[in-house]
């Protein structure tokens, strides 16, 4: 049936060759057209799983606590940091970064309140706090409460003194998060329930408008860093600027993702010249394949540009990915048509044409469709970008199938009939595939030993599979990424940031002991048998006020004070919490830990100690500015919510981001006082956690999806269990391989390296099933199983090897990459497509002789 269908269709594109490449033209102009509308996408959200939880969760906190995301600036001046000349160029610099659009405000040690330079009291938080920048500051003063005080302490200044931050606060996109989850919401009441008309067209129109949104943010984002950049570059005569923060580094990747589609496609494009060139030395077998290949990418990223998809900086490598499997696949025909041009002098052009497409287009059908199973596996991901790149790669491999079986043959109609010179076998040479099958005859059982020791080491290799890796480490060291993400990292409290929100029922148990002991002291007090906790003051008096006394009229039970406070606004509350802080500031990993827990502290410095009504009079008698740094992002007033924030020291050795928060839950769970079924984890370190612990079970997904799919594949192929299994095996033993290696020489598993086992799969079954569909028609000749691996070997093997080192090589390109899995990916790829080559050249002929599947019915 597929033989018949082949043929009229080819029959009909060598009959009508102008007519076949006019409508490819008419669909590269269209392709083309789309273009304009490309996007790239490098943003957070990009790098998490799909339809997180924990990410709803951490769009929901930051709404609540009005905590954006930042820029950091880190300054460190030629000059002494604390001398007039550091202070009034880090003046100006704030001052210019200040009036960068969509900058709400600026934390750093010009304008952040001083409560320790010298100590204040009670009465004087009350006034407007002072800064550095404020005459008669004492600057030693200033420097120690910066480098020790528990506010700034780990914060705002590293610990020799000489490097500051500026943390430029970027106001949070309400718009955005209101528009994605409503789209998400609608996104999975389809995928669970369906939705009506009405829902159906909600969740179109809402889709769109987020587009919208999203692509104008994304620009206003990558404009905001570029203008923090030529502020900062006015200034880096003066001091060593760096600059940092997510949006940053999304700027950049988009960067990267632009240099890497240049770079690879020009390489990849130059590669390919190159290897046509060598290989055939004919002109037309250089620029018809070329323009097979580059016209399957270019319909592609049209598709792609249609269906409003992203690219990010995984997905992007398709365009490399799909030129160099595009290529395989053309000179697979090529080398036919040649040896039939060779073979039979007196036909005419249609019918060498016509014959190669024929013989070829069952094995290169078969081959694109196990691969095409392979990629389809990455859509079982929970990983955006993964899934992303498995569904590009399905659409470019049928374009490129399609394309060779009809670009190539209409085009070469057209063209004057190829002249081969018959060649002696002495000519010709002995091809190195040729020793290839020596060896398999003569070293059969060792290649099998061989291939046992390698899977064994392989497994061992696998169980040493690990996930953890420091995002720091996906940059080069020279980059600015790299630079001051170690800078913050390592002198700044940390880079990734982590939350732990406490719900009022968290720690309900210990406050309402708290309370009943509360009213116990004043049943007491009220009987005259001890002096009231407020020392014999009478909290009902409302002495008035003075000048010298600005807490006379404050009043912590009439209405505009804050009867009904927040319990974590308690002496027992913040106690709790303070204990929390405690635990998390003396864990190694943590860089700088931030809670209501410092006010406490900052409170019982002034003061001495502090109880419930002094804390309320305290929480009151707060300034604003004071305000926004010790109380606002913290606590959530309407909702009774605490708010632990810490920032993870990422370059932390031996950093395991896993085992670090189980632990932290299981050490909170056993604290007295705390239900940890009512405390949530949340932040950036969740949610990269939560993508990276994914990855195993992804890859597990993954890997059996691909080889149950393939393997149901050769079943229909071959019709035999047998055979089958004979072609799985070598399969399943190179990315046994690669996966082992990884584990073996310590390269962890990313977003990246998780698609390689897929890839050499999907890859490597091409070279099994062409050995295969050329093993049975070399044994129709004469039935000798050892004579047919020879001619086999000497023949398709001869093709296997050629596009397979083509492959190698070309993964190679990607080492041009300035994003480190990238690089990982390409040289492991290269190794991966190695093994795949060895497996079919030398364990599965050897496999088929022991074997021995197919029926023998010689000429």
């Amino acid at each position: 049936m597929i033989d018949q269908a082949a043929a009229k269709w080819l029959n009909f594109v060598v009959k009508y060759p102008k007519a076949i490449l006019l409508l490819i033209v008419l669909a590269l102009a269209v392709a083309v057209a789309g273009l304009p509308k490309l996007r790239l996408d490098a943003s957070s959200d990009s790098l998490t799983l799909e339809r997180d939880a924990d990410l709803d969760y951490f769009r929901e906190v930051s709404k609540q606590y009005d905590s954006g995301d930042f820029l950091v600036v880190t300054y460190s001046p030629n000059t002494p940091l604390f001398e007039d000349a550091a202070l009034n160029t880090l003046n100006e610099l704030h001052k210019e970064l200040a009036n960068i659009e969509g900058v709400t405000g600026i934390n750093s040690i010009l304008n952040v309140p001083l409560l320790y330079s010298p100590k204040l009291s009670l009465r004087d938080m009350a006034k407007e706090p002072r800064n550095l920048l404020d005459p008669g500051v004492d600057r030693a003063l200033a420097k120690a409460e910066f480098l020790e005080s528990p506010i700034y302490r780990k914060l705002i200044l590293s610990p020799d003194g000489n490097t500051t931050a500026l943390q430029l606060n970027l106001a949070v996109d309400l718009e955005y998060i209101r528009l994605v989850s409503a789209r998400d919401d609608l996104r999975l009441k389809q995928k669970k329930q369906g939705l009506n008309a009405q829902e159906a067209a909600a969740l179109k129109a809402v889709s769109a408008e987020f587009a919208v949104h999203k692509t104008k943010a994304e620009a206003a984002a990558r404009a905001r860093v570029q203008a923090v950049r030529e502020v900062v570059g006015q200034y880096k005569s003066d001091a060593q600027i760096y600059v940092g923060g997510i949006t940053m580094i999304t700027a950049d990747m988009i960067t990267f993702i632009r240099k890497d589609l240049v770079v690879f496609g020009s390489a990849a494009l130059l590669f390919m010249v190159f290897i046509l060139a060598f290989i055939f030395r004919s002109i037309k077998f250089v620029v018809i394949p070329l323009v097979t290949c580059v016209s399957a990418v270019t319909m592609t990223l049209g598709i792609i540009s249609w269906a409003d998809w992203h690219l990010t900086v995984i997905s992007s490598n398709f365009v490399a990915l799909l030129l160099i499997i595009a290529l395989a696949i053309i000179i697979h025909l090529v080398v036919r048509y040649r040896e039939y041009a060779e073979e039979q002098p007196n036909w005419t052009q249609q019918q060498l044409v016509l014959a190669t497409c024929q013989y070829m287009i069952k094995p290169c059908l078969y081959t694109a469709l196990t691969t095409i199973v392979a990629f389809v596996s990455l859509v079982v991901s929970d990983i955006r970008p993964v899934m992303d790149f498995g569904w590009m790669m399905t659409i470019g491999l049928i374009l490129a199938v399609v394309l060779a079986f009809v670009l190539l043959p209409a085009a070469l109609v057209l063209l004057p009939r190829e002249t081969v010179k018959p060649t002696s076998p002495a000519q010709q040479g002995k091809p190195f595939t040729a020793y290839c099958a020596v060896a398999v005859e003569r070293l059969g059982r060792g290649i099998l030993v061989i291939s046992i020791v390698v899977l064994a080491v392989s497994i061992w290799g696998i169980s040493r599979l690990q996930v953890e890796n420091r995002f720091v480490d996906y940059f080069h060291d020279e980059t600015e990424i790299h630079k001051g993400l170690s800078l913050i990292d390592q002198k700044l409290g940390g880079t990734t940031s982590f939350d732990i929100i406490l719900a009022p029922e968290a720690a309900t148990a210990l406050l309402m002991a708290s309370a009943a002991s509360d009213e116990g002291s004043a049943a007491m007090n009220a009987d005259g048998d001890d002096i009231d906790e407020f020392g014999g003051v009478d909290p009902f008096a409302q002495p008035a006020a003075t000048e010298e006394d600005p807490f006379g009229d404050a009043d912590p039970f009439n209405e505009q004070t804050p009867q009904q406070a927040s319990i974590w606004m308690t002496v027992a509350g913040l106690q709790l919490i303070e204990q929390i802080t405690d635990y998390l500031d003396a864990l190694p990993e943590v860089g700088k830990v931030q809670s209501l827990a410092t006010l406490y502290k900052v409170g019982k410095d002034i003061n001495g100690s502090l109880n419930n009504f002094e804390l309320a009079l305290m929480e009151q008698a707060l300034t604003d500015d004071v305000s926004q740094v010790l109380v606002a992002p913290y606590l959530d007033a309407n909702n009774d919510q605490a708010r632990i924030t810490m920032r993870i020291i990422d370059t932390y050795p031996g950093l395991q981001r896993a085992k670090l928060v189980e632990r932290i839950r299981s050490d909170l769970a056993a604290m007295d006082g705390v239900d940890i079924d009512h405390v949530r984890f949340s932040g950036l370190l969740i949610l990269y956690n939560n993508m990276l612990q994914s990855l195993f079970s992804s890859q597990i997904v993954t890997m059996g999806a691909v080889f149950l799919g393939i393997g149901f594949m050769f079943l229909l192929l071959f019709r035999s269990l047998t055979i089958a299994l004979v072609a799985l095996v070598p399969n399943i033993l190179a990315a046994s391989a690669i996966l082992g290696g990884m584990g073996l020489v310590g390269i962890p598993l990313d977003m990246m390296t998780i698609t390689i086992a897929a890839i050499t799969v999907g890859i490597g079954v091409d070279d099994t099933i062409h050995y295969i569909h050329r093993f049975k028609t070399e044994l129709a000749i004469d039935g000798d199983y050892m004579q047919a691996m020879h001619r086999a070997h000497s023949s398709i093997g001869r093709a296997m090897y050629y596009t397979s080192v083509i492959i190698i090589f070309g993964f190679s390109i990607m080492v041009l990459s300035q994003f480190i899995p990238t690089i990982y990916f390409g040289l492991l790829t290269g190794l991966a497509m190695l093994a795949a080559l060895s497996g079919a050249l030398f364990l599965l002929p050897q496999l088929i002789l022991l074997a021995k599947p197919f029926k023998v019915n010689a000429q």
